[in-house]
């Protein structure tokens, strides 16, 4: 009984304001609401496809005389107790009397004395209203007006601020950015309390509306960079953002480069610090990870706690992982040339060794190293994959039953296993995951090389990845910088890192405005 009266409701509803909407949804966007409240509550209700989840609590608002209302709001995403609470209650009770209200129409009663929400805007177009809903935000309709009331009730689960697990740190802060937008533009505040810190937020996506914020210290910051971050921005046309990575592979300066030119990182800490260096961020509602522009090679290879530590040990743990990427990339292709084409550069000891732990080996150097970093390769991304309890065991347990059993089956040798896991080892230590993932696509390339031309096609591989690198630009930054082009200032935080007390500028290829850090004051010893 009850259906059949919904139904014929509806079909009354429908019959009495279907001439009104416009058959083109796309229409009804902008079009402006009408001051007949059913009317707008039927368009709401069809534009948004009568969902499961969607509110709308008619009511009346207590005013001289009492006028009708409705809010709508989206279950889930908005919590509406404080709404509810200020527009159900009758202001004449208890000690509240205000006759003067009498003569105050309905919604000036509502925005200026009833609402308790900290943050309200109004709207006359369903885009908006949409819009405001489907972001959480609450509306509220009067029967008369053709314009409604969005208040801020966002509310929603989330995460929480938790420890990042993608970078971990020895010493340094254990909180990390979120998926919510909100949560981490008010991390990013905690660490810098400047006037200056500006943030600009737009809707990108013609279907998900995602919200997506640029964040930069005024003055600091390059302007004309700051304009290159928004130009690429406003040239988005997609349906959908659902990560950072959509808008990385979108606004990046190079897009058939295996080198990442814009970073990223789910450390609050790392952000704050490329913003006082004068970078710009780029925060992306539903994801974590933030992008941090403009960025060049040496930024990769820096670790959020070489801050923290103190310069000689930073300094130290910098050339470890430099001395870890030249192993990372070189040597697989190392030992297949010297194995291959220059034997006489082996100590005869050693050739002897390497001679007899080939003999019976099928497959030359080459195919033998190929597919030894395959099956690591494999066994990598299954650990990653697989559940967390047990994915790092069966790597680990994996390569080691692998690699013995590949040895004593005759199919590669012992100085290859070895060769294969420092390579693994030192593609660890790369502290940012786009640049391990790059050096080793690199790394097969340079095997090919050595496997057709020795250490000459080594060599050739290595001048054409030079070449290639000083091509490449990150929103008009040289990715060499500021190594190519040189400067000696710049060098004080990139392989080694000084003092703080010695640090007083920024980099000059990040920021050419305000480059005074602090000023020269060194720690002296106590006067005796």
């Amino acid at each position: 009984m009850k259906n059949s009266i919904f139904t014929f409701m509806q079909k009354l509803l429908k019959q009495k304001y279907q001439p009104d909407i416009a058959a083109n949804s796309e229409d009804i966007l902008i079009h402006t609401m009408s001051g007949n409240l059913e009317e707008t509550l039927y368009t709401i209700g069809e534009g948004l496809g009568h969902s499961t989840d969607l509110v709308i609590r008619r009511m009346t608002i207590p005013s001289n005389p009492p006028c009708k209302a409705a809010i709508i709001y989206l279950d889930g995403l908005a919590n509406v107790k404080d709404i509810l609470d200020s527009l159900l209650i009758d202001y004449r009770s208890g000690d509240i009397l205000l006759p003067q209200l009498d003569d105050i129409p309905p919604l000036s009663l509502i925005k200026e004395y009833l609402l308790k929400s900290g943050e309200i805007t109004g709207t006359s177009d369903f885009k908006t209203l949409y819009h405001m809903v489907l972001s959480g935000d609450t509306v509220i309709l009067v029967d008369g007006y053709n314009e409604g009331i969005c208040a801020s009730t966002r509310e929603w689960k989330d995460r929480g601020v938790t420890e990042p697990s993608s970078q971990t740190v020895v010493r340094g802060p254990r909180e990390g950015f979120s998926e919510t937008l909100r949560t981490n533009t008010a991390l990013v505040r905690r660490k810098i309390k400047d006037p200056h810190l500006w943030m600009e937020t737009r809707q990108i996506g013609r279907v998900t509306q995602t919200d997506v914020a640029i964040m930069y210290i005024k003055g600091l910051v390059d302007d004309s960079v700051v304009d290159e971050v928004r130009s690429r921005l406003a040239r988005i046309d997609i349906d959908g953002i659902l990560e950072s990575g959509y808008i990385e592979e979108l606004v990046q300066d190079e897009a058939y480069s295996p080198f990442p030119t814009i970073f990223n990182t789910e450390r609050p800490d790392v952000v704050a610090a490329g913003l006082l260096e004068g970078r710009i961020a780029i925060l992306v509602d539903g994801t974590p990870f933030v992008l941090l522009v403009p960025a060049v090679f040496t930024h990769f290879m820096q670790a959020a706690e070489d801050s923290y530590q103190r310069s000689d040990i930073s300094s130290l743990i910098r050339l470890l992982r430099y001395i870890a990427l030249m192993i990372a990339l070189l040597a697989p292709a190392a030992y297949i040339a010297v194995t291959t084409f220059h034997q006489e550069m082996i100590p005869t000891t050693l050739l002897v060794n390497i001679a007899a732990h080939r003999e019976g080996i099928p497959f030359p150097a080459f195919v033998e190293a190929f597919l030894m970093e395959v099956t690591f390769e494999i066994l990598r991304e299954a650990g990653i994959r697989m559940p967390r309890a047990i994915g790092q065991a069966v790597s680990i347990v994996g390569a080691l039953v692998i690699g013995q059993a590949a040895v004593e089956a005759g199919l590669v040798g012992p100085a290859m296993v070895i060769i294969v896991a420092i390579t693994a080892i030192s593609t660890f230590i790369i502290p940012s995951f786009n640049m391990g993932i790059s050096i080793r696509m690199i790394r097969f390339i340079l095997m090919i090389f050595a496997a057709s031309l020795g250490l000459y096609g080594i060599l050739i591989g290595i001048i054409a990845l030079v070449l290639h690198l000083c091509s490449l630009r990150s929103f008009g930054v040289p990715y060499l910088a500021p190594f190519a082009p040189y400067n000696l200032g710049d060098q004080k935080d990139n392989v080694i890192r000084l003092p703080h007390w010695a640090l007083l500028k920024r980099p000059s290829y990040i920021s050419p405005n305000n480059r005074q850090k602090q000023t020269d004051n060194p720690p002296r010893k106590p006067e005796s």
